[in-house]
């Protein structure tokens, strides 16, 4: 089972008192599968990728991506094992806007200890339609282009799971549907695990399952709230 989620729960302190953001998630997810998450804004779905990203620390509960109980790793454990087995696409970018295209795609390649990390870049950014572009900044490429950039990011590690947080949220229909073939594409090629977080329906239906995310819990098809 690459992802596997028992009884997750997050609670953040706010102005007016304890918020429950995630209420009892359970999830699994098998290795090579694609899954989609659907939902309105602030159901969860994006806390949801950041507890199984590591990057947001649950309350309560069980966290195992890859056979790893990942809550129980300390920082840099976590750093560590995000590099070599997550990819993780946002949707703002997340560039370093001082870096090229190739040094962006390069930097998780180094500090994985990658053998020939630019090589590697330069060979991924060809894979996404970006040969000729490996120089420019992400200032000089199109909003479509650093996503593009950021795909190649997340998938020259050859990582077994990649979680996508509206990967299309800031492009435009045309622009979107170029990158989501890519990402599938990719997908293909690599065989990794896939955890999509959406709001479009459209996009939600290339995947093998859909699931539904709403008031910090997670249902498949046909299922309701719990009173």
């Amino acid at each position: 089972m690459m992802i596997h989620i028992e009884q997750v729960r997050l609670r953040l302190q706010s102005h007016a008192g304890p918020v429950d953001i995630l209420r009892g998630v359970d999830l699994d997810v098998a290795a090579g599968e694609a899954v989609a998450v659907l939902g309105p804004s602030g159901s969860g779905k994006s806390t949801l990728l950041m507890v199984i990203a590591g990057l947001e620390r649950p309350s309560s509960g069980r966290v195992a991506v890859g056979g790893c109980d990942i809550q129980d790793l300390d920082e840099d454990a976590l750093a560590l094992f995000r590099r070599r087995h997550v990819g993780i696409v946002f949707q703002s970018f997340h560039l370093i806007e001082a870096m090229t295209a190739l040094e962006n795609v390069a930097v998780p390649l180094e500090l994985g200890g990658h053998d020939d990390p630019f090589q590697c870049a330069r060979n991924a950014l060809g894979r996404v339609g970006l040969a000729a572009r490996v120089g420019h900044y992400p200032a000089e490429l199109s909003g479509g282009e650093q996503q593009r950039v950021a795909l190649a990011r997340a998938f020259a590690p050859r990582p077994d799971l990649i979680l996508a947080d509206e990967p299309t949220g800031n492009l435009d229909r045309a622009t979107g549907a170029q990158v989501i073939e890519t990402l599938f594409s990719l997908r293909a090629e690599t065989g990794a695990t896939l955890l999509l977080i959406t709001h479009d329906q459209d996009l939600a239906v290339r995947c093998s399952r859909i699931l539904t995310m709403n008031d910090g819990r997670i249902h498949g098809p046909g299922e309701a709230d719990p009173p």
